[in-house]
């Protein structure tokens, strides 16, 4: 099963040449941005100085089509993968098709990393993964055309509407036709939970799950978060974006299509890179708040690396995942693409923060992010599923925000039993 499963949804490639009698381990890495570029690096880097191999496995970019790939093949023993590069709310997935890490991190290592996330992959006291770069929300925005005509960045979603009314109407009278106001990830995966957690928390309306497992998506104030910006589609954000995952909203923005974007921190270092329209030109910020008495909340976003407890080489694939998680490689990673690392320290290194000044500040907003509903433990997906999908119908005009909610809340309640997940 997972040799048909590979031929289909995999590609594999070597990333060196082979070695006789050197071993050899499958990766399996993300390809949204330059991260499948790095990761090759990485792992080139890892294999020259072992005298081993790494072969580079493609994943979908959409992380939903990436988890059911991943439990097909862990569900059916498959040795195709050895390290799976895994997103935070997995854990509680397909954590049992991982060993422990504990015996090869001593406390001291595992002190290293943010407490949060080692909390977050540690799954009935097996640590499952190791952390390998952060995310949370950001707002991007065209510093020149806020300068342009005298608007400041936007400290609530409703400012951020008046803003990008007045730049278009600006812009449009100058002929730019093809600017748009705001973009972000609408397509109905995993991403636009990240983005309707953030939109409905930021207006008061909780996290859809609370931490003792209710369901509490169906309230006033999610249903006003939902329902301002279901307000915005077709004059502010374009239609568009109903199918964009995050490189589709970074492809409008980056060509100098749209005022603001919501994106991870990743897009900031592809924004400024030298053959980039927008060089120079965006800011960062954190999300903008629900209204006055609303707060600013980024979903908490990251990705780790775990070994599979089916790898014919299960230490040379601890191995191969402690270099990756590295100090080393983590500021790396932070200075050629603005990956935000899972140590620390590196917050406060100085040639990161001279590469990307906005990581300064980081600290906080990861400490202040909103996680999503893991509380729902193996069932998070359909979750997930159900959440997106209430919002992308209301996104689509396909029924109000009151109506697509109630009805996700009440398929949530019968999945929950009660909150007990």
């Amino acid at each position: 099963m997972s040799k048909v499963l590979m031929g289909r949804m995999l590609a594999v490639m070597a990333l060196v040449p082979t070695v006789a009698g050197a071993a050899r381990l499958n990766l399996a890495c993300g390809s949204v941005g330059q991260e499948q570029e790095l990761c090759r690096q990485g792992a080139e880097a890892w294999a020259r100085q072992t005298g081993n191999e790494v072969s580079l496995v493609s994943v979908p970019t959409d992380a939903g089509q990436q988890l059911t790939m991943f439990q097909q093949l862990l569900a059916a023993g498959g040795r195709d993968i050895d390290v799976f590069r895994i997103d935070v709310v997995w854990p509680g997935i397909v954590g049992p098709f991982f060993i422990d890490l504990r015996p090869y991190f001593p406390e001291s290592d595992r002190a290293a990393f943010f407490p949060a996330l080692m909390r977050n992959n540690t799954v009935d006291g097996r640590l499952v993964a190791i952390p390998w770069f952060m995310d949370a929300g950001l707002l991007y925005y065209r510093k020149d055309l806020l300068e342009k005509y005298h608007q400041r960045p936007p400290e609530t979603w409703q400012a951020l509407a008046g803003t990008a009314k007045v730049v278009l109407e600006g812009e449009r009278r100058a002929g730019q036709a093809r600017l748009t106001g705001f973009v972000f990830q609408g397509k109905a995966y995993e991403g636009l939970t990240c983005n309707a957690l953030e939109w409905v928390d930021s207006f008061g309306g909780g996290t859809f799950v609370d931490a003792q497992g209710q369901v509490t998506l169906d309230n006033p104030r999610a249903v006003e978060a939902v329902s301002f910006i279901a307000s915005l589609m077709g004059n502010v954000v374009p239609r568009g974006v109903l199918s964009y995952e995050e490189e589709g909203a970074r492809g409008v923005f980056q060509s100098g299509n749209a005022v603001f974007m919501r994106n991870w921190p990743y897009a900031w270092a592809l924004a400024n890179s030298a053959e980039s329209p927008v060089r120079g030109k965006v800011g960062v910020m954190a999300l903008p708040r629900g209204g006055p008495d609303g707060r600013s909340v980024g979903t908490l976003g990251g990705w780790q690396l775990g070994v599979s407890r089916f790898s014919a080489q299960p230490e040379l694939a601890v191995q191969l995942v402690k270099y990756l998680t590295s100090a080393e490689e983590q500021k790396r990673r932070a200075l050629v693409a603005s990956f935000n690392p899972t140590r620390v320290a590196l917050y406060r290194d100085p040639d990161i923060l001279r590469a990307n000044p906005f990581m300064g500040s980081l600290e906080e907003t990861f400490a202040s992010a909103v996680a999503r509903p893991t509380v729902t433990g193996a069932k998070y997906n359909q979750v997930s599923a159900d959440i997106r999908n209430a919002v992308h119908a209301t996104l689509s005009g396909r029924g109000a925000a009151q109506e697509s909610l109630q009805k996700a809340h009440q398929k949530l309640v019968r999945l929950s039993r009660g909150g007990r997940w």
